[in-house]
C-alpha cells in the first residue's frame, strides 16, 4: 500500500497538487439550456464509457438533468445503463432522418434525472450514410438543438476513432473531456486528438474548448502510472483534473449489473472519485 504524501502539512494528490475538497454544488433553480460535452479519445479502453456513465450519474445525483448520448456502435453506454438499444429509435435513426423527434428516442434510466439516447451496431453504417449529406459535420448538432433546453448537460460518449461521427460530436459540443489511461501508449495519442480538436475549432466550431483531461486506471503502486501522471501534468498543466480515477474491479461488476458505480457500490472509493470529478467540473464552470 503506497504511503500518503504530504507537503507543508497538506496532502498531495496523484497529480502532484494539494488535495482539495470541492464543495457540494447548490441546487439549480431552473434547468437548461444544456452545455454539451464530448467524451473523446481515439484510443479504446481508456475509460470513456465508464466515465460517461458515472460522471452523468454523479451530476444527476447533484440535481442536474443529464442526457447521455451513446455515439459508439458497440452500444456499451446503453448496456452499462441497463437500457435496451433494440426496441424503439436510436441515435442512428435520428442521424438518418433529422425530422424525427429525438424525444421519442430518449429513454429513462434507473438514476433519477439521467436519460439516454441509445445506440446499437446500426450506427456503424452512419459514416457511409453521412458522407454524401450536406453539412454532414453538423447533423448531430441539429438533433441535439431540439432537446438541449430540457437538460443541464449533454454528454456524448464517442467511439474510439477520429472519423466523421467523432467530428460530428466535436462540432456539436461546447467542451471536450479527455479520459486518459495512465499508460504510455495512451499518452502518445493525445497529441493527435488535440490536433483534431484544433482543426474543428478552426473550421467548424470556434467555441469548442478542452474542459479537462481526466486520468483513469491510475495505480499508485506502479512506477509507470506515476511517471505517466507526471508527464501528463507537465504537458497539460492545470487542464489535468485534480480528480483521478483509480483502477478497480468494481467497474466491470457495475457494468454487468447495468448500473453506474455510484448506484452499484455508492460507498466505494471509485464512486466518490466520480462524485469528486462532477464537483470539480461544476467548480471549474464546465457544468452549471
Amino acid at each position: 500500500m503506497a504511503t500518503e504524501t504530504y507537503r507543508k502539512g497538506q496532502k498531495i494528490g496523484p497529480t502532484g497538487r494539494p488535495v482539495r475538497d470541492f464543495p457540494v454544488p447548490a441546487d439549480l433553480k431552473s434547468h437548461g439550456p444544456a452545455r454539451i460535452i464530448a467524451m473523446c479519445n481515439q484510443k479504446g479502453g481508456v475509460g470513456k464509457t465508464t466515465t460517461t456513465i458515472n460522471l452523468a450519474a454523479s451530476l444527476a445525483d447533484y440535481g442536474r438533468k443529464v442526457l447521455a448520448i451513446d455515439f459508439d456502435p458497440q452500444g456499451a453506454l446503453s448496456a452499462g445503463l441497463g437500457v435496451s438499444a433494440h426496441d424503439g429509435l436510436t441515435v442512428y435513426d435520428l442521424l438518418r432522418d433529422t425530422k424525427k423527434d429525438p424525444f421519442e428516442a430518449i429513454k429513462h434510466t434507473s438514476v433519477p434525472g439521467l436519460d439516454v439516447i441509445p445506440a446499437n451496431i446500426d450506427l456503424s453504417a452512419a459514416e457511409v450514410h453521412l458522407v454524401n449529406e450536406v453539412a454532414r459535420e453538423h447533423i448531430l448538432a441539429s438533433v441535439l438543438k431540439k432537446v438541449k433546453d430540457d437538460y443541464d448537460v449533454i454528454i456524448i460518449d464517442c467511439q474510439p476513432s477520429l472519423g466523421l461521427l467523432t467530428v460530428n460530436a466535436l462540432t456539436a459540443a461546447h467542451g471536450v473531456l479527455i479520459p486518459l489511461e495512465c499508460e504510455y501508449f495512451a499518452l502518445r495519442g493525445v497529441a493527435l486528438l488535440i490536433e483534431t480538436i484544433d482543426k474543428v475549432r478552426e473550421r467548424l466550431n470556434p467555441a469548442i474548448k478542452v474542459d479537462g483531461v481526466l486520468a483513469t486506471m491510475y495505480d499508485s503502486r506502479l512506477l509507470h502510472s506515476r511517471e505517466v501522471m507526471e508527464r501528463l501534468v507537465e504537458t497539460f498543466g492545470d487542464t489535468v483534473l485534480e480528480s483521478v480515477i483509480t483502477r478497480t474491479v468494481k467497474f466491470p461488476d457495475a457494468s454487468v449489473a447495468g448500473q453506474p458505480i455510484t448506484q452499484f457500490a455508492p460507498e466505494h472509493a471509485a464512486a466518490e472519485a466520480y462524485r469528486a470529478t462532477a464537483r470539480e467540473l461544476i467548480s471549474r464552470g464546465a457544468v452549471a
